[in-house]
């Protein structure tokens, strides 16, 4: 049952996560970023944010630090929007199955394109 309540409070965090992250962070080294996935754990005190980030490892690495540096803010919108006794606490982490998926995309093109 807590897996269940688990995993529905995760897809409701990661819309209002994308809609906060977009809209309300102001922080210039925040890039454009897509939350991928949240994790919540089954006692919904801890919720592991997988994001998606484009541009240089840099840009990720600044984004990363803003992000840190907006967590406060960014978990007490996301208690005024969902009812939760406690609001988890937020990590952030990236996200590497696109890249890994782009990079096999791109080694099989290649390979493909050696054949013909």
């Amino acid at each position: 049952m807590s897996d269940l309540r688990a995993s529905r409070v995760g897809e409701q965090m990661k819309k209002e996560l994308g809609d906060i992250i977009g809209r309300k962070i102001k922080d210039p080294r925040v890039g454009f970023v897509t939350v991928t996935d949240v994790e919540v754990s089954g006692d919904l005190q801890q919720a592991k944010v997988f994001i998606s980030v484009l541009g240089e490892s840099k840009q990720k690495q600044d984004t990363l630090v803003g992000l840190a540096k907006a967590k406060g803010f960014i978990r007490s919108e996301i208690g005024k929007r969902i009812r939760l006794r406690k609001t988890p606490e937020l990590i952030f982490e990236f996200d590497e199955a696109i890249e890994q998926g782009n990079r096999i995309e791109h080694i099989l093109r290649e390979l493909n394109d050696n054949k013909e």
